[in-house]
């Protein structure tokens, strides 16, 4: 009985799945799938897009179809935010690396700071008009040389004008990360706000995090307030999906 690309699709996940086809390695050629299968080679190529737009495998040129790493790292909810990793020179992308068991280096992170006119959702979550100034710092968080995520941050300039995060030398804003910073402007982050949804990136978005097509990306948005109720920072992340399994733990309200 003849298969078709999803039957076939099926056998090589579960190959894939199973440890046969290891993270890393490259897949028989198509030529070879195809005759060992039974299959014609364009039922072999249907089969290799399914599993491409699953992110199981991507194409390399000059390789093959390479099995995708799928390392997750953990990224903790409100662990990583601890006052006694920040205050003491742990920033939050690092948090995640270590409970992951993975090394992390300041150099990880590039990023670009300028003052920028506030966009409309900016505008709203610091209550001032759309087009007003706002510093932006926007990095790119990478492991190994592969991108995991983008992360934007905007402050008032009244709340970061002279200190580092207006210096866009390349790193953290020195030990301890922002949340350090606005500690000693006397802006001590004490709550925040977290909101999490799933859509398919953009086409800048997929060419800057290197992502196979068809896989998501994870959205964040934060918003950072001091224990007076002032928002301090409000950030939009953007995170491969396939890199990160999302945890937290939490006290369950009465």
């Amino acid at each position: 009985m003849t298969i078709g690309y999803r039957e076939l699709a099926d056998i090589l996940r579960a190959g894939i799945q199973q440890g046969d086809y290891p993270q890393g390695s490259t897949l028989p050629k198509q030529e070879r799938i195809a005759e060992e299968h039974g299959v014609n080679i364009k039922t072999v190529r249907q089969t290799i897009r399914l599993l491409e737009a699953e992110g199981l495998v991507t194409p390399v040129r000059r390789r093959g179809t390479v099995v995708r790493e799928r390392p997750p790292m953990k990224r903790l909810g409100v662990e990583r935010y601890a006052k006694s990793k920040w205050k003491f020179g742990i920033v939050a992308f690092a948090a995640d690396r270590q409970i992951s068991g993975r090394a992390w280096s300041p150099t990880d992170q590039t990023q670009t700071v300028r003052q920028i006119p506030a966009d409309a959702e900016t505008a709203e979550a610091f209550e001032i008009s759309e087009g007003s100034p706002v510093w932006e710092r926007a990095r790119l968080i990478k492991e190994s040389d592969s991108p995991t995520h983008t992360l934007t941050s905007y402050y008032r300039p009244e709340d970061v004008e002279g200190t580092p995060l207006s210096d866009p030398t390349p790193g953290p804003a020195g030990p301890g990360g922002g949340f350090a910073v606005l500690t000693i402007q006397g802006l001590e982050p004490d709550s925040m706000t977290e909101t999490i949804y799933a859509r398919m990136p953009t086409p800048d978005e997929a060419e800057i995090l290197q992502l196979p097509a068809g896989e998501p990306v994870m959205v964040l948005q934060r918003r950072t307030f001091t224990r007076e109720g002032r928002l301090v920072e409000f950030a939009r992340g953007v995170h491969s999906a396939s890199r990160f399994a999302w945890s937290y733990t939490f006290q369950i309200p009465d």
